[in-house]
């Protein structure tokens, strides 16, 4: 589907400007089919509404008819004189525009869905395009509301402004015409006066509601995002038996919510009552106007009838414009924080001259390279280092010392401000974002799954690969085995986030996929941190397999998975520290030799303590066994 390429605003101060940024969805170029059935649903309205100004004369004339007084002068009449005659034809009228009615409907379903999808196709391709700082500062919760709330919104208001606002305005011009044509300007001058009051009376009300209204999305958001939060951190929630905590935050959203939502229906309350009191003045005005003539003797009871038919169908649409009103400011408001992120611009965008990174054999420069994500604190202060092809060189380094900020540049989720990054080289900054991304491979620190299949997981390397594909590569990455031996196999769900998966189980998963997947680029963004000390062995192993003969930058707390690098470097404070081979640093004797150190003491205190654990374990079965 190709993307919209249209500045859409939402103003709930200037609807006619949203509509008009709106008309393209409704009005779509690309489909001529769709704008053919626009065309045939505005057709069919307009002649429901001539159907249905017809449906008061055929009562007049059988009201006329049932007391002796109908005026056969009439072609129409004439041909119909009997009132049996008469009150079938009105209800076969009745009956013709509520067909009129329905098949418009059906015609226009399909225009009006294909502009949500629209619309919501492009906000969802729009949120992947957005930068990672977005992504990082944003709410889920509340994010997913919002989207929600504004394709529904998109829906009323496409809906309401094609199917009936220009043809009800057009059915008060008629009923107007006919009040003049048939009983003087006093019923013309009655009726524009009272559609007057009651069209301003409403567009003020509707107004003073939207306050309200947006009160209630804040508070629906708000608690939306509280839930979401509190369920994706389940586990942490059950940690430190905060359950009440999160109820009772959820609850005080809630409450806010509780009371705007109250507020939205007692508005709209008072709002009705104000306009059956402006209509009702109205019609009893026209009424008394008619009943006096008929007394008078210059009216029959027909226009009587007559008049009071035409005052309900006028209540309609009457009433119909107001709840478009109010339908489509509420919609605008719905859809105004739609549109605030729809107008929100990613942060890292293709150069107007991109071109497709070409990869001859892989390798990566980083030169005089300077990056702040805030410009009070520095985060790289002017780092530069290589990675051959086909070589590995690991970065290391104190927490906040700006490791992964690098492997972060080097995927373009942000720009240097200084410096550059070169791939055989070419500056990143000059190649497509997909032909960069498609060229590294990653295995993060903390692996996030899909909810979904293993196989789909592993296939996201790469969607098009075989089932022999994917086998091979869970082979590779060694997980095969753990996989064959589920009950479902490649079928097993992972569950939210991937929680059904121990964190090594993860971490072979995203393994498979990066082997799939096949870069001639790698990144280990700290991929074993988060493991103990078997099961890094264990992934390091796989690991070891994948870099090899591919250009390969680790990003490493522990130092123990980068010992076979051809280079490392030691980052402190943004800057280099140290660099060279492992055995090169440890002679240094410098700051990564006390890393080193610390590191082989955590190791073998950890060791020592399993050992410890295993003797008391064994000790314990030994006692438990019966003599013999």
């Amino acid at each position: 589907m190709a993307s919209q390429k249209k500045t859409i605003s939402a103003d709930s101060s200037n609807p006619f400007g949203t509509l008009v940024n709106l008309w393209p969805y409704m009005w779509p170029a690309e489909r001529p089919d769709l704008k053919a059935r626009v065309v045939w649903a505005t057709v069919l309205l307009l002649v429901a509404k001539f159907v249905l100004l017809s449906v008061p004369y055929f009562f007049k004339w059988a009201t006329d008819a049932l007391n002796g007084k109908l005026d056969v002068t009439g072609v129409l009449p004439a041909l119909l004189a009997g009132a049996v005659a008469l009150i079938i034809a009105y209800n076969v009228m009745r009956l013709v525009q509520l067909g009129l009615n329905q098949l418009r409907d059906a015609m226009f379903a399909s225009v009006g869905q294909y502009a949500v999808r629209q619309l919501a196709y492009r906000t969802f391709v729009h949120m992947h395009q957005l930068s990672l700082r977005f992504h990082l500062e944003r709410k889920t919760g509340g994010l997913s509301r919002i989207i929600e709330r504004g394709t529904k919104g998109i829906e009323t208001i496409v809906r309401f402004t094609i199917l009936n606002s220009v043809p009800t305005v057009v059915e008060f011009i008629l009923t107007a015409a006919i009040f003049w044509w048939g009983y003087g300007f006093s019923y013309l001058f009655v009726t524009a006066v009272t559609v007057w009051a009651y069209v301003w009376f409403t567009v003020r009300a509707s107004d003073w509601r939207i306050s309200i209204r947006r009160a209630m999305n804040d508070s629906d958001t708000d608690a939306n995002t509280k839930a979401i939060d509190s369920l994706l951190n389940f586990e942490t929630v059950k940690y430190f038996g905060n359950e009440d905590m999160e109820a009772r935050r959820f609850d005080a959203s809630m409450a806010r919510y509780e009371k705007s939502a109250t507020e939205v229906w007692t508005s709209l309350g008072w709002l009705n009552f104000g306009q059956g009191v402006i209509f009702g003045i109205g019609s009893a005005v026209m009424l008394v106007m008619s009943g006096l003539a008929v007394q008078r003797g210059e009216q029959s009871i027909g226009d009587f009838v007559f008049v009071n038919a035409m005052l309900l169908q006028l209540a309609a649409p009457l009433n119909f414009i107001g709840f478009v009103y109010r339908e489509i400011r509420q919609g605008l408001t719905d859809i105004e924080q739609m549109f605030e992120l729809l107008e929100v611009e990613a942060e890292i965008e293709d150069a107007p001259d991109a071109t497709e990174l070409k990869i001859e054999r892989g390798g990566i420069v980083f030169e005089d390279v300077h990056f702040y994500y805030d410009p009070d604190r520095p985060i790289l202060k002017g780092i530069s280092f290589e990675v051959p092809a086909g070589k590995t060189v690991a970065v290391v380094g104190p927490s906040g010392a700006g490791k992964s900020t690098i492997s972060r540049l080097l995927y373009r989720f942000y720009d240097v401000q200084q410096g550059a990054i070169r791939i055989d080289g070419q500056d990143i900054r000059t190649v497509t974002q997909k032909s960069l991304r498609q060229a590294i491979g990653m295995v993060p620190q903390d692996t996030v799954l899909f909810n979904d299949t293993i196989a789909y997981n592993i296939r996201y390397g790469r969607p098009a690969a075989s089932d022999q594909e994917v086998t091979k590569a869970a082979e590779i990455a060694q997980i095969g085995h753990f996989i064959e031996a589920l009950p479902e196999g490649f079928s097993t769900k992972v569950g939210e986030r991937g929680l059904k998966l121990s964190g090594g189980e993860k971490q072979r998963v995203a393994i498979a996929r990066t082997i799939l997947k096949a870069p001639p680029i790698l990144i280990l963004d700290e991929a074993t941190s988060a493991l103990d000390t078997t099961t890094e062995r264990e992934i390091q192993t796989a690991l070891d397999v994948v870099s090899k003969n591919r250009t390969t930058l680790i990003i490493a707390h522990r130092l123990s998975t980068v010992i076979g690098a051809d280079e490392i470097i030691v980052l402190k404070g943004g800057e280099i520290a140290e660099r060279g081979a492992h055995a090169e640093l440890l002679a240094q004797n410098g700051l990564y030799a006390a890393m080193w150190d610390r590191q082989r003491e955590a190791t073998q205190a950890e060791e020592q303590l399993k050992k410890v654990r295993e003797s008391d374990e064994l000790g314990i079965v030994n006692r438990l066994e019966p003599a013999r």
